[in-house]
Parts: structure tokens; sequence; C-alpha cells
């Protein structure tokens, strides 16, 4: 059946006029949906009870709980969701000091195929619904402590971006969470068909995926490179105001021998020239017959002593949960 997480306050009201309630049951299923979490019908009190009966008729809520769970040493948890369209998908909860950010998954495996990601080689299996994508979060043991979202788990966010678009509104909403875009993180390889869009309809944070400045080399680890150029998304985003609410960051995962060469540092300079962004660094993480290996710490410490000399903002990302396989590109579900 068709679930009720993920649909607009305005399609909810079409429900409960299809289902011959009072229109006023709308407000009361939004805010048992988006405020109270809900997760039956039965907890929806303030609804009638034939109400309840009528809607549970043809639709369910939507929250599945997570079918296992993974803690790390350093506090980051890893959980098990199933989803809609059969499978599962991982996501991360990384606890620190105040802030609790979790990553969530928008597809089952994904269509991209990076060389340096576990999530790559399961390939394709389906996309998540924004109800699938809410759960993650509203079924998160730890949903209080939630003060960020980012798209960063499996799948590519610009593939599937009706529904990632879809979840981010809804979280933005004065009748969901009333969350600020600062709130949220949407990351991509770089997809000509989603980024114009996402560019245009969505005021949160963009974090794309480079991990090279060179497109012979950037194409031999990420394969979209061959099919959109960096240096015409990088162009298409130099002509965006990124000073203001918006942030735009690039991710880069420092590779020995292969993207950590003075050469690349200076590439990386001239293509950041005149554009508002800051740079993340993250450590490589291995993965079985991949020909890529970790930096020296101290090779990462100099590109990001370089790009900051040359005024691009850069930090070093700290590697969390990787001893039990929750690390930048390790997601896999393997159970």
């Amino acid at each position: 059946m068709e679930s009720l997480l993920g649909k607009t306050k305005e399609e909810l009201r079409a429900v409960v006029a299809q289902a011959g309630l009072p229109a006023f049951t709308a407000n009361q299923l939004t805010q048992w949906l988006y405020q109270r979490c809900a997760t039956s019908f039965d907890e929806m009190s303030n609804i009638s009870k034939n109400g309840r009966q009528k809607l549970a008729e043809s639709y369910v809520i939507g929250r599945q709980e997570p079918l296992v769970a993974h803690r790390s040493v350093d506090g980051t948890t890893k959980y098990l969701f199933p989803v809609s369209c059969g499978g599962q998908v991982e996501t991360v909860f990384i606890p620190d000091e105040d802030r609790g950010t979790v990553c969530v998954s928008c597809q089952v495996g994904c269509k991209m195929g990076c060389k340096f990601c576990m999530t790559g080689r399961q390939g394709f299996h389906g996309h998540l619904t924004a109800a699938d994508i809410l759960n993650q979060i509203y079924s998160l043991p730890e949903r209080e402590r939630v003060t960020n979202v980012v798209f960063m788990g499996q799948g590519e966010p610009f593939d599937n971006l009706d529904n990632v678009l879809r979840t981010t509104q809804l979280l933005m909403a004065d009748y969901g969470w009333a969350w600020s875009p600062k709130r949220i993180t949407v990351s991509t390889v770089g997809l000509e068909k989603g980024m114009t869009r996402f560019l245009e309809e969505s005021p949160c944070h963009l974090a794309v995926s480079l991990h090279n400045p060179f497109p012979e080399e950037r194409a031999e680890m990420i394969p979209a490179e061959k099919a959109w150029s960096l240096t015409e998304f990088i162009a298409l985003l130099k002509r965006y105001d990124w000073s203001h609410q918006r942030r735009l960051s690039f991710e880069y995962t420092v590779m020995h021998g292969f993207n950590d060469t003075p050469a690349h540092v200076r590439e990386l300079c001239r293509i950041f020239g005149r554009l508002e962004c800051r740079v993340n660094l993250i450590r490589c993480h291995e993965i079985p017959e991949s020909p890529f290996h970790p930096a020296p710490e101290a090779t990462m410490e100099w590109i990001r002593d370089e790009l900051n000399r040359h005024g691009i903002t850069c930090t070093i990302r700290a590697s969390r949960g990787q001893d039990i396989e929750a690390a930048c590109g390790l997601l896999s579900t393997k159970e």
C-alpha cells in the first residue's frame, strides 16, 4: 500500500477528502506524521476511530525500524534499513559534541560506478521514495539528536532528484521540522540533468565529489566525467552567487600517487579561482582490488596548507566509523 510519509500537506488534504473525512483531519494527520512522528494509526487519538480505519484500508504510515545496527568505537552508528523497492540501504549517524549528523542513502546501489566506492560495486537496484529517505531520519533511534542531514550515503542524489527534493522540502516545511536549508547538504558527482534544476529549486548546500582536477584522470575513477566534464559544471557553478546562505563545497579523497602531487594542487587553485567554495580533504579508505591507496598524513596537511595559502578554505575531514565500514566510500549493505 501507499505510504503517507513523504506526502505534502496538500496531498494529505486530497487523501482526507477521498476518504470522506472532515477537512480539518488533514491538519491532524500532518501533525501526527511530521511533528509527532507517529508509527501507527492507533496513535492518532484525535482522529476518529472510523477515520483511522478508513485511512488504514488504503495507506500505511511508511515507518520501518532499522534491521541491524553496528556501533563504532568512535561513537558512530551504522543502521540497515529496509526500503520499499526491495533490499536495504545503510544509514550512518555521526555524533559530535552538540551536533548530530545523519548520512542518508537515496538509492539501492548506484549507477555511477566510481572506482573507489563500495556502493558502486553493487550496481543499481532501485530508487528510494521520499518515504524511504525520510524513514532513515524519522526511525533513527537518535532522531532527537539529529541537527544536520547529508545526502552522502548510497546512491547518486541527482539521479533520484525528485525524491531528494521532496524530502528536503518536507524537512524545511513549516508543518514538518521547519529546518533551515543550512542544515541540509546534497552531494553529487556532477550530473548535467540535475545540476541546474537543483541550483534553481533548492536553497540547500551543495557538495561536489571532485577527487581530481584533471578531466582525463578523473574519468578513470568517476565514469560520469565522460558524460559531463568538470570544466563544464564548474563553469556553471561560477555563474551562481555563493556568498550568502547556500554553501558550495568540493569533496576530495586524497589518493597516494594519483591526485596528491604539486601539479594537482596547482590545478585545484586554478579551477577554484574566483569561486566562493571550500574543499574537504577525505582520507582514502582502501577497498578490495582497488588501485587507490591513502596518502600520508603529511601530504594531506601539505595540500590543505597550500590551498589555504591561495585563499581557498580547506579542511581535512575526520574519518568516522571506519571500523564498522561506515566511512566514506565503504557503504555496501553486505547483509
